[in-house]
């Protein structure tokens, strides 16, 4: 179950891709987007696009807009890596940043961005990210699982795509941009970390006591 956090993590790393499609036992990232935040202020973000081994779905290009073309010519350009440097970059950055003390943060992140880069990096390295990583699980928040700690869907039916959240949280959506997208997620964190701060302060209001002040009591001297 997902904690409700009430205060931020010092250093955050938003993660998000954009894929050739939505079966994270097949598909692949074509772009990868990463920013960090420390003690809530954004400080660096890199994104890069990645030539894939396979094509992208007709859906998938609908919602973030990429073609095969336009990656092909980014690759002969060399604004696009092959599918080996695109995970051997973004598995450095993730490493470099855990190695820091680092929190990823991200919409779906744990079940759809860091299991497709697990099972990447498996079928194409063959390697386990998890050793890379020298982790047994990576530290994720999901922002949308603690929007369900927040509130659960017992209590409202709201939909809590990342989008949704954005529109609820009052944060620029990213417009299924990686890069985006990973600081919209990190945004709606921040938020939601503010709320549930608020909310706590008001339903614990301080309690204010009458001060009493009784004069000092004089040493009783010696006959």
């Amino acid at each position: 179950m997902h904690k409700r956090y009430f205060s931020v993590p010092d250093l955050l790393l938003g993660f998000d891709t954009e894929t050739t499609g939505l079966d994270v036992h097949c598909e692949r990232a074509i772009s990868y987007g990463f920013c960090a935040y420390v003690h809530g202020r954004f400080v660096w973000s890199e994104h890069f696009y990645v030539r894939p081994d396979r094509m992208i779905s007709p859906g998938a290009q609908r919602v973030h807009g990429v073609s095969m073309d336009e990656l092909e010519r980014k690759y002969l350009s060399r604004d696009a890596l092959s599918v080996p440097m695109g995970l051997i970059r973004a598995v450095g950055i993730i490493r470099e940043y855990l190695g820091r003390g680092a929190t990823i943060v991200g919409a779906n992140v744990r079940f759809f961005d860091v299991e497709m880069l697990r099972r990447s990096y498996a079928s194409v390295l063959s390697k386990n990210l998890f050793e890379d990583l020298h982790v047994e699980r990576l530290p994720v928040i999901d922002v949308i699982q603690h929007d369900e700690a927040i509130e659960s869907r017992s209590v409202t039916r709201r939909r809590r795509s990342l989008t949704h959240l954005c529109e609820y949280y009052g944060v620029e959506p990213g417009g299924h941009n990686a890069l985006s997208d990973a600081r919209a997620s990190v945004e709606v964190f921040l938020a939601q970390v503010a709320r549930n701060d608020e909310e706590r302060r008001a339903s614990s209001p301080q309690i204010s006591l009458p001060l009493r002040f009784e004069p000092p009591v004089s040493p009783t001297r010696g006959l």
